[in-house]
């Protein structure tokens, strides 16, 4: 019985179904990774080697060169000072960014949830619409407004920015995240003597680890891969590092330099990409714990 089973299960394995399943996975990751390969190759070839037209071939002769320069001497308009500056900017922006609007969304969440004030519900509807509102729309008011207070162009007003378009989202996932938490416990709570701020922080914070690992991953891609909203209220002086790189790119004096092009590129796509290699299975299980529940 043993050996019939063992005949079996290579066949098994050659099904048709399951033979689709892998071309298509296959398939599937070669279309994604082939540009980020073809990225990784060029910004280590030298341009002698670039002019040849290999755009799939390996590099005959490695150099870091094209990295070093596009992170400290690549022109960005006038200045040649590499995007280097353009990360610690993006740094400045999101950590604040970050903490602020995912603190205001897990309050709202916590309120929503459990204390429900008065016009509790209108409010969710309105914030949840905010989360589906296309940014764009609301540029101009937004300038007017912030440069009414003198926020336009300077690095509280981005971070404000970020935190006002964030918190619709992170409302929804807190709310959602809470909702599946048994009220027995808050209730339970409540009979101990614990107020807003004490449940809030001694009972809900411990056990929202799963969700804030969601939030954190959302908002930190997200406000780093952002241009539009830091190009437009960054000011020059706090410009983030995607708008760094399409100065790089853009600026060209001569020879466009593909090698320092595509190394700028893949720095400023490093920083998403390390955290979802790092922490992408604790996003699936932030997700799994009830991140789109309720």
């Amino acid at each position: 019985m043993p050996a019939a089973a063992s005949n079996r299960r290579p066949r098994a394995m050659l099904r048709p179904a399951r033979i689709g399943i892998y071309f298509f996975l296959i398939t599937a990751a070669a279309f994604f990774l082939l540009p980020l390969y073809v990225m990784l190759v060029t910004s280590v070839k030298p341009m002698e080697e670039i002019r040849l037209g290999h755009l799939f071939g390996l590099p005959m002769k490695m150099t870091l060169e094209p990295w070093a320069q596009a992170w400290s001497q690549a022109c960005t308009g006038l200045q040649c000072e590499g995007i280097q500056g353009g990360f610690w900017n993006s740094v400045a922006i999101v950590l604040p960014s970050t903490m602020v609007s995912i603190l205001i969304g897990a309050l709202n969440g916590y309120a929503l949830s459990f204390w429900r004030p008065r016009g509790s519900n209108a409010l969710f509807l309105a914030l949840l619409i905010g989360a589906f509102v296309p940014y764009q729309v609301l540029m101009f008011p937004l300038v007017r407004a912030f440069a009414s207070m003198s926020l336009f162009g300077t690095l509280p007003g981005i971070v404000l920015i970020h935190t006002i378009f964030g918190m619709p989202v992170m409302t929804l996932l807190f709310r959602n995240y809470y909702s599946t938490v048994p009220r027995e416990l808050f209730m339970a709570a409540r009979i101990d003597g614990g107020g807003f701020w004490r449940i809030f922080v001694q009972l809900m914070l411990p056990m929202s680890l799963p969700i804030i690992v969601v939030a954190v991953i959302m908002q930190v891609t997200g406000i780093w891969n952002d241009f539009i909203l830091g190009l437009t209220f960054a000011g020059r002086d706090h410009l983030p590092m995607t708008v760094q790189l399409n100065n790089v790119i853009n600026t060209t004096t001569g020879e466009r330099l593909y090698n320092v092009n595509m190394a700028a590129t893949l720095l400023t796509s490093m920083v998403p990409l390390v955290i979802y290699l790092v922490s992408g299975r604790w996003f699936v299980r932030g997700i799994a714990a009830g991140a789109v529940k309720g």
